[in-house]
């Protein structure tokens, strides 16, 4: 008689879902989409209700991405996908990130028709990305369009509604796909065994760092261009960003063994553009 195979339990299932969402990406556009909307003067509730169009929208991007790669992980046995350690069933990630989908559209379209479409324009192209993107030379283009289009949601969200500036739609698009080419810098190995493929994967992680930073460097540039006359604090955040970027970029193209500080000043950087992107509205 086979042995039966134990269920996961309640915490464990939960801790997998958790995991399996990916939580600091998740957290970390969440947080930085709520801030936009309280930069931009959106009143307290509808920065709620935008915090939790986006929550829901990052949590469906992050379960669809562990769902379609659980073969794959599986086939590898990846010990660091919760799917893989047995927390999870797959088919709850499924679900899971379908019913994520379904709340994100109602919660996005309460924000109204226009903001709320084009935050599902952003969640439709992470899941693209997730869905048959990932592997591609295109990989970097979901990111583009989804963080391209994530600060027009809260502007778009106001009182009156507007677009916002090109520098700052512009500035946003490059800080996604320089998060891109950096994720991938310590998943060589995995990327590796799991055939993943996209653009990152094919330049290496010692290009794709050099790729990472000087795309921060150029948002925090189109970002200056967004910003003249916000006041001394963000033009100086945003100058120092595009410094430590391009010290990043150089670090990482000149001198071999020293990744890890690219790294580090690239997150800097990034950092310091993010805050004045932010002081910038």
């Amino acid at each position: 008689m086979p042995t039966p195979v134990a269920r996961p339990g309640v915490l464990a299932v939960g801790r997998g879902l958790l995991v399996a969402c990916h939580p600091l990406p998740s957290a970390a556009v969440t947080t930085f989409a709520t801030g936009w909307a309280f930069a931009v003067g959106l009143p307290p509730a509808r920065i709620a209700l935008l915090a939790f169009a986006v929550l829901l929208g990052q949590l469906s991007i992050g379960w669809c991405n562990d769902w379609v790669d659980a073969p794959r992980d599986r086939a590898v046995a990846r010990r660091d996908k919760p799917v893989v350690e047995g927390l999870v069933p797959v088919g709850l990630l499924g679900a899971s990130a379908v019913v994520a989908l379904g709340g994100c559209v109602v919660a996005s379209l309460a924000l109204g028709v226009r903001p709320g479409l084009v935050h599902l324009l952003a969640v439709a192209s992470g899941w693209s990305y997730d869905l048959v993107l990932k592997p591609t030379p295109v990989s970097p283009l979901p990111y583009a369009v989804a963080f391209g289009l994530l600060p027009a949601v809260a502007t778009l969200a106001a009182v009156p509604p507007r677009w916002p500036a090109a520098g700052v739609l512009a500035g946003a698009a490059l800080l996604g796909m320089a998060a891109h080419f950096a994720n991938t810098v310590g998943d060589v190995e995995q990327d590796e065994a799991t055939g993943v493929r996209g653009l990152p994967q094919r330049l290496g992680p010692a290009r794709s760092l050099q790729v990472s930073a000087a795309l921060v460097a150029l948002a925090g540039c189109a970002l200056l261009t967004a910003a003249p006359r916000t006041g001394i604090l963000p033009l100086a955040l945003l100058t120092a960003g595009v410094v430590l970027a391009a010290c990043g970029a150089a670090l990482a193209s000149r001198m071999a063994g020293r990744g890890r500080t690219a790294f580090r000043l690239t997150l800097g950087a990034v950092a310091l553009v993010v805050g004045g992107f932010l002081l910038s509205a």
